[in-house]
C-alpha cells in the first residue's frame, strides 16, 4: 500500500504520513502537488523521517528525464514517475539515470490513448513498473480506475500499481484485477484519523472483503441526487470556485434540504396559473423554479403546496414573494423565496414553462440543478452537475481533515497555513 501525499504544505504531509505508516502503509508518495509546492525538500525531509521506507517521488516527468531523476534520486527517492505520455527518449533517459543512481522507474499511464502499447514499451525501455492511474479530474466526471487495470496487468510481467479513487471498499477489488501496488490518496489523506483509514484500507487489501465507506467514493448521474442532499450548498459553491448563489433567494425557514433538477416557469408579480400549471407537469424530484419579477405579490401558497407534494416535487424556488408559510412549514416542504407576503395575486395566465429564466441573477435552463438548504440555493448547469457533486464532496472530505486537526488542539489559522500562503 502506497500513500500519495497530495499536499501543498509539507508539514500536514509529514503528520499524515506518520499517521498512515502507523497504519500499515509500505511506500511514502511525495506527491506532485507536494513537489510543485515545496521542492525536493519534500523528498529529503520524507527520507530524513522514514529512513526504513520506500519513498517515491511523483515527478511527472515530462522531459529532461535524467536530470529530474538524479535530482529525486539525490533527494532520497527510491522511485521516479515519469509520464507514459513522454517520448521514448525520455523513458530511456529517466531509465538509465536511475540505473545510475539506485533508484527505480515507475512509469504512469494517466491519460494514455493505448495504455497497453505504452505499458509493453515502457517495459522493453527497462521501467520497474507500470502505474495504471485514473486522473481525479476524471473521477470528478465518473471515471473507473479498474477499466483498464486488468488488460495491462495482463500484458506485461513487471508489477503493476493503480491510482485513482481507491477506497476500503475498492481496494480487494484493485487487487482482484491485478494490482500489485495500490496506491491511496484521498480516502487516507483527507481522513481525520488517517491511521484507522490505513488500516482499514490494508485489511480489505488483504482478506479480500469490501469494507463500507461514505466517504471517497464517485457517483455518477444515477447517484448525484444522494450526494447533493448530503453536502452542504457552501461546498457546492466552494466546488464552483465561489459561484453558483442565486442572490436574494432564502428558505421560508430553518433544517430544510432540496435537490433536484430545475422545472422553470416564467410568470408576472403575482401571476400564480403557469407556476400552478407546471407541477402538472413536473416529474418527481424536480425543482420548480420561478422567474416572477423579484415582487410582491404571492403566487405560491399552500395550496399550490399541496399538489407539488401530491406530485413528489423535490421543492419551489421563487424569485417573487410566496405566502402560507406557517402551513408549507408544516407540509415540510422545502420552499426559497425572495419575499414573504399575505396577500396573492391572480391567475392571469401569462408567462411560460420550461423555457431560460433569469431568478436570483442565476441564468436557469430547463434541466439544471437547484440545491438548497439554510444558506441559500444555488445552481448547476445540468452538464456539470456530476463533476460538480463529486468536486463538492471532495470539498467536504477536505473540511473534515482539518476539522480533525481543529479539535486536536489547532486553529483555523494555523491548519490554513495562512502567514506561510499570505502575499508578501
Amino acid at each position: 500500500m502506497q500513500v500519495a501525499l497530495d499536499f501543498l504544505d509539507l508539514e500536514r504531509a509529514i503528520q499524515v504520513a506518520e499517521e498512515a505508516v502507523a497504519g500499515g502503509v509500505d511506500w511514502i508518495e511525495a506527491g506532485t502537488p507536494l513537489i510543485k509546492s515545496e521542492g525536493l525538500n519534500a523528498v529529503r525531509e520524507l527520507r530524513r523521517r522514514f529512513p526504513d521506507r520506500v519513498i517515491v517521488a511523483d515527478m511527472k516527468t515530462m522531459d529532461a528525464g535524467r536530470a529530474e531523476v538524479e535530482a529525486a534520486a539525490k533527494a532520497g527517492a527510491n522511485i521516479i514517475d515519469v509520464l507514459g505520455a513522454a517520448s521514448d527518449a525520455t523513458v530511456k533517459e529517466c531509465v538509465e539515470a536511475a540505473d545510475n543512481y539506485g533508484a527505480e522507474i515507475v512509469v504512469d499511464l494517466i491519460e494514455v490513448g493505448d495504455p497497453v502499447d505504452r505499458a509493453r514499451a515502457a517495459e522493453a525501455a527497462g521501467a520497474d513498473y507500470i502505474a495504471v492511474h485514473t486522473a481525479i479530474d476524471v473521477q470528478m466526471r465518473g471515471g473507473d480506475p479498474f477499466e483498464r487495470l486488468k488488460v495491462v496487468a495482463n500484458a506485461v510481467d513487471i508489477p503493476i500499481a493503480v491510482a485513482g479513487g481507491i477506497n476500503s471498499e475498492t481496494a480487494a477489488k484493485a487487487v482482484e484485477n491485478g494490482a500489485d501496488i495500490v496506491i491511496v490518496g484521498g480516502a487516507i489523506i483527507k481522513s481525520k484519523d488517517a491511521r484507522r483509514a490505513a488500516e482499514e484500507i490494508k485489511r480489505a487489501m488483504l482478506t479480500g472483503e469490501a469494507l463500507r465507506t461514505e466517504l471517497y467514493k464517485r457517483v455518477d448521474l444515477g447517484s448525484v441526487r444522494e450526494i447533493l442532499l448530503r453536502v452542504s450548498t457552501p461546498n457546492i459553491s466552494d466546488a464552483m470556485h465561489r459561484s453558483g448563489e442565486m442572490e436574494g433567494i432564502l428558505p421560508i425557514s430553518p433544517g430544510m434540504k432540496m435537490a433536484g433538477p430545475a422545472l422553470t416557469v416564467r410568470s408576472y408579480p403575482g401571476d400564480w396559473a403557469k407556476p400552478v400549471e407546471a407541477i402538472d407537469l413536473a416529474e418527481e424530484g424536480d425543482v420548480i423554479v420561478i422567474e416572477a419579477g423579484g415582487m410582491a405579490p404571492a403566487l405560491w401558497g399552500e395550496l399550490a403546496t399541496h399538489s407539488a407534494i401530491q406530485k413528489k416535487v423535490a421543492g419551489v424556488v421563487i424569485d417573487g414573494a410566496i405566502r402560507d408559510t406557517v402551513d408549507i412549514r408544516a407540509l415540510g416542504f422545502p420552499a426559497f423565496s425572495r419575499i414573504i407576503t399575505p396577500t396573492a395575486g391572480e391567475p392571469k395566465g401569462f408567462g411560460e414553462i420550461n423555457v431560460p429564466v433569469k431568478a436570483g441573477g442565476k441564468r436557469i435552463f430547463p434541466g439544471d440543478w437547484l440545491v438548497g438548504d439554510d444558506d441559500g440555493v444555488v445552481v448547476i448547469p445540468r452538464d456539470k452537475v456530476v463533476e460538480i457533486a463529486n468536486r463538492a464532496m471532495d470539498v467536504l472530505e477536505k473540511e473534515n481533515r482539518l476539522r480533525g486537526e481543529i479539535d486536536a488542539g489547532s486553529t483555523l489559522s494555523q491548519v490554513a497555513y495562512l502567514e506561510k500562503w499570505e502575499k508578501k
